[in-house]
């Protein structure tokens, strides 16, 4: 259960950034609307991004070793 709640804490904090981040660029593009949505969407994707790659499973991905001599 800890595993999920630091996934979505995760997205949570990417979301916010993104929106933090499209404010401040809408703000200085008078097209405030715009670049919060752009933001979130960014911090959405962001956020998936991060939240997968930490759920490897073990052993999922590695080559294997070679035989030891």
């Amino acid at each position: 259960m800890a595993g999920k709640r630091n996934e979505y804490a995760s997205m949570g904090v990417c979301v916010a950034i993104g929106i933090a981040i499209g404010a401040a660029i809408g703000v200085a593009q008078d097209n405030l609307s715009l670049w919060m949505g752009v933001g979130g969407a960014i911090g959405i994707a962001l956020g998936a991004a991060f939240g997968v790659s930490g759920t490897r499973d073990e052993g999922e991905g590695e080559s294997p070793r070679p035989p030891a001599e």
